[in-house]
């Protein structure tokens, strides 16, 4: 019998998500798949990855694989997300780490401001 007390956790992408994920779609044909069972975790409630310091806000950086290159997690993606409560989740940004060295804290944070700009 299913747990009906787990909540179904909200999901949510930031504008610079969807850009970005875009932009590495050209380049990496199966991202979505590699990045999929990650947003699946996501939404069964589980917190994953590191959390990121010097943020105001509860935010993660998770290694995901990419299954188009052979190189492990380590050269794969970076998803970051912010466990904005813990029923939603909002990812920020993803990039390969092929591609670009981290995020800063302030780059994190600016494309949040961003965000909660635009959902008011």
């Amino acid at each position: 019998m299913p747990n009906e007390l787990s909540e179904q956790v909200q999901v949510e992408f930031t504008p610079e998500f969807k850009r970005n994920l875009r932009a590495l779609s050209k380049k990496y044909r199966h991202i979505r798949s590699d990045v999929q069972p990650a947003i699946d975790q996501l939404q069964a409630g589980e917190v994953i990855g590191d959390q990121v310091p010097r943020t105001t806000y509860t935010i993660f950086k998770m290694r995901v694989r990419n299954s188009d290159i052979q190189k492990g997690k380590r050269s794969g993606y970076r998803l970051i997300y912010y466990l904005k409560t813990h029923t939603n989740i909002i990812l920020v940004t993803i990039y390969s780490k092929l591609d670009q060295a981290d995020i800063s804290a302030e780059q994190i944070q600016r494309i949040l401001i961003n965000f909660d700009k635009h959902n008011e």
